[in-house]
């Protein structure tokens, strides 16, 4: 008896402390665990679930970035541009798409310099 009353007494220690006032344990669907470490990305990635599916679906990547931790997001179908943030959540640029397939021109070598590829996210629902 004692036994089990000391595994419910761990038990429940242990799931009040992962529920902590004002921070959400919840990953949206899909999302890695690295998405916790910034909640604007939680706030992102809901967004994208609650519009209609992109073609191709979307994805977010952190990558590394002239010496800095940044935050990309693939662009939709045709001309839509891709966007960069930086890990506080600002965009930093459009790195392709558009008419040009170039962006907007504020970060050309985005793809030669990114490194350390990172899933976070990827949209798998149905079209």
């Amino acid at each position: 008896m004692y036994t089990a009353i000391k595994r419910i007494l761990i038990i429940a220690i242990f799931g009040m402390a992962a529920c902590k006032p004002g921070i959400s344990p919840q990953i949206p669907e899909g999302a890695t665990a690295n998405a916790q470490a910034a909640p604007w990305l939680n706030e992102l990635i809901q967004q994208l679930q609650e519009e209609a599916p992109a073609n191709p679906p979307a994805k977010i990547y952190r990558y590394t970035y002239n010496d800095q931790e940044v935050y990309y997001l693939t662009g939709r179908c045709c001309d839509i541009p891709s966007k960069l943030f930086d890990r506080d959540g600002n965009q930093l640029c459009e790195p392709d798409g558009g008419i040009t397939g170039k962006g907007d021109g504020r970060c050309p070598d985005f793809a030669e310099k990114r490194t350390n590829e990172t899933i976070i996210w990827e949209d798998k629902r149905e079209r």
